[in-house]
């Protein structure tokens, strides 16, 4: 018995309605199975502890697998704070090491934001900024506001105070 066109393709058809309803779902989620949000949160209004929890799970694995370009919130230890960066734009530079022995580089730059003055080794810094991959374990940059508007932009936060 020969079934029609319409019959016979019905299932494609159906499976290509159900993917193209799921796509922005799946973008929105960050992918596939949501393991990298597009912004992964370290202080949100939940649990604190469990939310910079994941946001170094997902910091160690980004490390691991070379993913980059992608807005994380996390706190760290400060280890050392570097001569600024002078070519190009200025960026203060900051060494902070998170509770999974990951270490970062944070490059804030002081063109678009303030200076963070009074920070030293030991001091706990909280960040959100645009991780970026490197062998040493990576950089956090845009922790500032958008000059242009466009982006939500980043910040630093020490002892209360949040520069952007």
């Amino acid at each position: 018995m020969r079934q029609s066109g319409f019959r016979r393709y019905r299932w494609v058809l159906v499976g290509l309605l159900v993917l193209a309803a799921m796509t922005p779902l799946v973008k929105q989620l960050g992918g596939a199975g949501g393991l990298f949000p597009s912004s992964v949160s370290g202080s949100g209004t939940g649990d604190g502890v469990a939310s910079q929890s994941r946001a170094e799970t997902t910091l160690k694995h980004a490390f691991e697998t070379h993913r980059e370009a992608f807005w994380i919130e996390a706190a760290g230890r400060v280890e050392r704070v570097l001569p600024d960066d002078r070519e190009g734009s200025r960026h203060q530079r900051i060494i902070v090491a998170l509770a999974t022995g990951q270490a970062l580089l944070i490059a804030h730059n002081i063109d678009v934001a303030p200076r963070l003055e009074s920070i030293a080794p030991g001091d706990r810094l909280r960040f959100r900024g645009e991780y970026v991959w490197n062998a040493q374990g990576g950089v956090i940059h845009w922790t500032h506001h958008d000059p242009g508007g466009e982006r939500p932009g980043g910040w630093l936060e020490l002892d209360g105070r949040r520069y952007r």
